[in-house]
């Protein structure tokens, strides 16, 4: 089975979004990857809802929304009616994260649930049956172009562990650092589907660079 491949359009050039969706129309991505941050639950500010709507506009494939933002129980509605397929929501961020995850489904959007490098997986045993994408950060969140942290490969080995005891729908998403050094090992260890900015967009041609990542095969497990 190949990875589904998700630019992270954080990375993308804001003077020129239209042509970089296209662009990813055009490439072997599946989703496309959108971070919306506040500046309260990260120390950054990305775009909000009329950037995400005007993505939608031009984008043929899934938005896959990642919400960095305080209180995202009350943005749910807002993002399915801009194009969200996918709205993941911070573990940090959600102190009633079960009811989250059914108003998310209720939406008809694909559930997630997104976690910090500091945050074990295991606090998602509870819910990890409700749980329809993990998205698990291998950064600290709140910019793009940081350095992979390390500790993120034994963190998705557990998770697999608990996906697999619990007969979980669960697919792991990797969010930070990503490049085609650590994609393999990413995906061994039980990643399935990986998000990529800086590495796509910095690239001399971005489409062969989510072609590369998308070659990838993820039956090989640890």
């Amino acid at each position: 089975m190949t990875p589904i491949i998700a630019p992270s359009l954080l990375a993308a050039d804001f003077a020129n979004l239209e042509r970089d969706v296209k662009m990813l129309n055009e490439s072997a991505a599946d989703w496309l990857h959108i971070d919306i941050m506040d500046g309260v639950f990260v120390p950054n500010i990305s775009f909000g809802l009329p950037v995400c709507q005007a993505i939608q506009r031009h984008a043929t494939k899934p938005l896959d929304v990642h919400l960095m933002i305080t209180q995202p129980e009350h943005y749910l509605e807002a993002f399915q009616k801009v194009g969200a397929s996918v709205i993941s929501v911070h573990y940090e961020a959600c102190p009633h994260l079960h009811s989250t995850l059914q108003k998310i489904k209720a939406l008809g959007c694909k559930a997630g649930v997104a976690i910090n490098p500091h945050t074990p997986v295991q606090v998602l045993e509870d819910v990890i049956q409700e749980i329809e994408v993990v998205c698990m950060m291998s950064v600290n969140p709140g910019f793009g172009g940081q350095k992979f942290i390390a500790q993120t490969f034994e963190k998705i080995r557990k998770l697999r562990q608990l996906i697999t005891a619990k007969q979980a729908p669960t697919l792991i998403e990797i969010d930070g650092g990503v490049n085609s050094e650590n994609a393999p090992e990413l995906l061994r260890q039980g990643a399935d589907i990986l998000v990529a900015g800086s590495f796509i967009f910095r690239s001399e041609d971005p489409m062969a660079t989510i072609q590369t990542l998308k070659q990838l095969e993820t039956t090989q497990r640890a």
